[in-house]
């Protein structure tokens, strides 16, 4: 009898841990789809406001954030005034875009983001946390969050403009407490991690590997999906994995699917193969 229980609370404790997982990966993916939401925004109504607005010397900045589940680019002046905004209320196509060049004051919802982003600009021209690496540029990804326990942050991406080439990490999380002051900037990765998206013949990669070290972030991180989800068209991608002490995360490029699993887990089901 005694046995029988063991067996049945490894069982309980094993349903336990997978519920879990699942739990963590689902609020992962939610996290990291906020982030591409924001991230195609600002890639595409950049090239909106470009090419409409002529005083460019006056541009101070821009983010982007979901307004009505419709993602808007919003573009500001060095007087901190908005010059203009780029809507997406039915897809990513520059064509099927709103774009509005009415000079205004921020809403009160832009002003948080507006208010965050500035914060963590600052923080990042003097904290040495961050890192600045050649043909490179950072990317802040304010989000804003109106939930009773919410907590307002910004995330920070690495991107470059180099051709057949995905970069991970040099990522970072600022968040903020109730008073919108800055709380913990921390890093997300432990270094920049470069990806070719091409092999030694030229012909394309459909997957990828890294490893995550640092024990606050030993999962799959939001940004990872986001980039995954910008790039993995492009360049034909079908899975990614990162892979921890404790676990591993698999991101599947075709449905945009997440599963973590203990990385013991893993190397068994790799071993049985």
């Amino acid at each position: 009898m005694r046995k029988l229980y063991l067996l049945i609370f490894i069982i309980l404790g094993f349903l336990g841990t997978a519920q879990d997982l699942e739990t963590i990966a689902k609020e992962i993916k939610e996290e990291g789809i906020k982030l591409y939401r924001s991230e195609m925004a600002s890639w595409y109504g950049t090239d909106v406001f470009l090419a409409n607005y002529k005083n460019q010397e006056n541009i101070g900045g821009y983010f982007s954030y979901i307004n009505e589940n419709v993602p808007v680019c919003i573009f500001f002046s060095k007087e901190n005034k908005v010059i203009g905004s780029v809507a997406f209320p039915a897809n990513y196509n520059p064509k099927d875009s709103k774009l509005d060049l009415a000079t205004r004051d921020f809403t009160d919802v832009e002003r948080k983001y507006f208010d965050i982003r500035q914060k963590a600009l600052q923080r990042i021209k003097t904290d040495t946390i961050f890192r600045a690496y050649q043909n490179t540029n950072l990317n802040l990804i304010p989000i804003v969050d109106e939930r009773k326990n919410g907590q307002n942050k910004v995330y920070i991406l690495t991107g470059t403009t180099q051709n057949n080439l995905v970069l991970f990490g040099n990522d970072y999380l600022v968040t903020f407490n109730k008073n919108n002051e800055i709380e913990k900037t921390e890093r997300l990765h432990n270094s920049l991690i470069a990806m070719n998206t091409k092999d030694e013949k030229g012909e394309n990669l459909i997957s990828g590997v890294h490893s995550h070290i640092l024990p606050d972030w030993l999962y799959i991180t939001p940004t990872d999906i986001c980039t995954l989800m910008l790039y993995q068209h492009i360049h034909n991608l079908e899975s990614y994995i990162t892979i921890s002490k404790k676990y591993t995360s698999i991101w599947d490029c075709k449905n945009n699917n997440l599963a973590i699993m203990k990385t013991e887990d893993f190397e068994k089901m790799n071993k049985s193969k």
